[in-house]
């Protein structure tokens, strides 16, 4: 196991990071058509995204490049007792057709360097009236970030100019992106809901108050009461969209 495998497993055990799945399921959960629906996971890893919509019944496919993650996901959906189709592949070779139900992009597109494109193939694998649910670090958060959880304001100010930004995790530079932006990727598709991860939590330097069960059921509250309230999540660490394949003249809300 490399250095950045062993951290990302080590993030998805902190309590903000099971808080991302908590809040990406419940997001999801509002547009998912009744099961079974088919459901397609780009740049799904150890399938941590694609184990709830199983439970509930539908069918799923998760995509990765690292077979090291599908190994792990190979092993969750094993032990949970869960079918799921684990295919290695890179995303700028899919070998999978559509149409599928949905498709998530999750966490992915910060770390491509064609993203408007690689979302519009995606977009392409999702069958008419279908859901594409994207995912991805917001650029408006990381300010906000500098300055509260690195408690660096100058390197706040200097995050205002640029899209440019570093993960410890991955020991890689990322390219943040807002919704606005999506958005404008995807003109063949109605937008049917923006909402915000970690609106709090990603700012709440604290972290041992976070490990407190008490204290961080209120936040998880607070959380998913604060996902779709704007403007809260404008600023929040991630941002989700979810579209629909289809007309845009078919109406929608617009991002506030």
């Amino acid at each position: 196991m490399n250095d950045a495998t062993r951290q990302w497993r080590e993030w998805q055990r902190t309590p903000w990071g099971r808080l991302h799945y908590t809040q990406a399921n419940a997001n999801l959960a509002r547009h998912l058509p009744p099961a079974p629906a088919t459901v397609l996971d780009l740049a799904g890893g150890d399938g941590a995204d694609a184990l709830r919509p199983v439970r509930a019944g539908h069918r799923v496919t998760v995509v990765d490049r690292s077979a090291e993650m599908l190994a792990d996901a190979e092993h969750a959906f094993a032990e949970a007792g869960l079918p799921v189709r684990l295919v290695h592949a890179d995303l700028a070779d899919l070998p999978v057709r559509g149409p599928f139900d949905v498709v998530l992009a999750h966490n992915v597109i910060q770390y491509l360097p064609d993203p408007a494109s690689a979302l519009r193939t995606a977009l392409t694998l999702v069958a008419p009236g279908g859901l594409l649910s994207v995912i991805a670090l917001n650029r408006h958060s990381e300010p906000l970030r500098r300055a509260t959880m690195d408690l660096d304001p100058a390197a706040a100010l200097a995050a205002l100019d640029t899209d440019q930004a570093r993960t410890r995790t991955f020991d890689t530079t990322l390219t943040l992106h807002t919704a606005d932006q999506v958005v404008e990727w995807l003109d063949g598709c109605v937008l049917l809901g923006h909402y915000g991860i970690n609106a709090v939590t990603g700012y709440v330097a604290d972290n041992d108050r976070k490990h407190d069960p008490a204290f961080f059921a209120d936040l998880e509250r607070l959380e998913l009461a604060l996902a779709d309230r704007m403007p809260h999540p404008m600023p929040a660490r991630f941002f989700h969209l979810v579209f629909r394949r289809g007309n845009p003249g078919d109406g929608g809300p617009g991002l506030s």
